[in-house]
């Protein structure tokens, strides 16, 4: 039981005076003492009480902090049940109303060496390094079936990759901006998943690039239809620019027990409009740091438009992997020859580890590591080898010919992650004049290496 501090004085105060009345009658000495010593007492339990009340104050301000952390707690676990977060190279939030959002990007750096015929002058031959892409964006969801994903690359300057709207209903995927027009099997995958440092030849010489339009594509089983309405690169509209163009492609990709099998064709139109009156075709040796064509047609005078066609097939089979692809671009001149180029290529690849190369939607997608760094594996290893054609001679248009032997090695440690080496010879056939001193027919040498990351 606690007594009160008055309480307390009153029995001090009686116990001294019961010990003073049983003893001698006090004196003025004595009496000074008592009162000093009721002084002490009286400051004792003022300091008693200051420290009660303080206890007090600090007992409520921990009840209240007790109190708001629970209440943050509360609002976090609401949050946390409301919203998804989880990793997809980059974090994705998620919504319970259905929206999303993720960034995304990637880094890729590239080194080459370049060995050529001393009489051809190549201001790019030996030792060269870039930053093949530098890319950042955000790609999500929309409650009602609509999406979204805008990208730029920062490389050289600032050019705006992606930038659609999408609406998804059952099979069906509507996208209005710029995309890719559905040109071929290894244009659609992702430089972040092709077997080679470069596409093949043919995909940069006819010009496949994104462009401004609006497209449908129909996935049901095993079947795959695209097509679409296109202007051109958001880059080069203006209110001069008033090309259009048709492209569609079908895929087939039956599943036969573990084989994933891919058949595919592309047709594509493209009136080049009243203010494009000429089109040029050329590519670089394998990588793209050299900035030398030694397959170029030059300006072609006269075009009205470009009609083009494209095969594509190709098989994963476990560890194993080909592709097949050929494509023939035929250009309208005004009173003119029409030449047709021809561009193709075919590779094989095997990992060297327990994986396997991905595929989904009509493309290739990125291997996923089974036995990753840092987690007692030595991650995904995987070689490969292609043949690379494309002739640019056709109709009085001296172009050239360039038929590439190829092989790759790739390293991805964990997912995202990749390290590429190429080595291409790249024989040359009617190339005379093409580049300052180049022969009729000749070859030249190039390895190229990449690290890459991506998410």
């Amino acid at each position: 039981m606690t007594m009160k501090p008055h309480l307390l004085i009153s029995v001090a105060v009686a116990g001294l005076f019961a010990g003073q009345a049983s003893a001698a009658p006090l004196t003025s000495e004595d009496t000074d003492r008592l009162l000093e010593r009721l002084t002490q007492l009286e400051q004792e339990v003022a300091n008693l009480r200051s420290q009660l009340s303080n206890v007090e104050i600090e007992q409520q301000e921990q009840t209240k902090l007790v109190t708001a952390t629970q209440q943050d707690v509360r609002e976090v676990i609401v949050t946390t049940n409301q919203n998804k977060i989880s990793w997809k190279g980059a974090p994705e939030i998620k919504s319970a109303d259905g929206w999303s959002f993720k960034p995304r990007g990637r880094a890729l750096i590239d080194f080459a060496n370049l060995s050529a015929p001393n009489a051809i002058n190549v201001p790019g031959e030996g030792f060269t390094n870039e930053a093949r892409r530098i890319r950042l964006g955000v790609q999500g969801k929309i409650p009602g079936g609509f999406g979204y994903k805008i990208e730029a690359d920062f490389a050289d300057g600032v050019e705006l990759t992606d930038a659609y709207l999408d609406y998804k209903a059952n099979d069906l995927t509507i996208i209005v901006g710029q995309h890719n027009n559905f040109q071929s099997l290894e244009e659609l995958s992702s430089s972040n998943d092709t077997s080679f440092i470069e596409r093949s030849a043919f995909t940069d010489a006819f010009g496949f690039q994104r462009k401004v339009g609006i497209s449908a594509a129909w996935a049901k089983g095993d079947i795959l239809l695209q097509g679409g309405v296109f202007t051109d690169n958001i880059d080069d509209l203006s209110d001069g620019n008033d090309s259009i163009g048709l492209d569609g492609r079908v895929v087939f990709a039956p599943k036969i027990g573990p084989s994933q099998l891919h058949f595919g064709g592309s047709v594509h139109w493209r009136d080049l409009g009243d203010t494009i009156t000429s089109v040029r075709y050329r590519q670089r040796p394998l990588v793209h740091t050299v900035d030398t064509r030694f397959i170029n047609t030059g300006n072609i005078s006269g075009a009205t438009d470009e009609m083009s066609y494209g095969l594509e097939a190709a098989v994963i089979s476990g560890r194993f992997h080909a592709a097949a692809e050929g494509h023939w671009n035929k250009v309208s001149r005004i009173a003119m020859p029409n030449p047709t180029f021809f561009g193709g290529s075919i590779e094989a690849g095997i990992f060297l580890t327990d994986d396997s190369r991905e595929y989904k939607g009509g493309v290739f997608k990125g291997t996923k590591v089974k036995n990753p760094v840092g987690q007692g594996g030595s991650g995904a290893w995987q070689f490969n080898i292609r043949y690379d054609r494309l002739d640019l001679v056709d109709a009085g248009i001296i172009g050239g010919t360039q038929d590439g032997y190829m092989a790759s090695i790739i390293w991805t440690p964990v997912n995202h992650v990749r390290f590429l080496v190429n080595y291409g010879h790249l024989n040359y056939g009617n190339a005379l004049g093409i580049v300052g001193g180049a022969p009729n027919n000749y070859s030249v040498d190039v390895v190229g290496a990449r690290a890459q990351v991506s998410f």
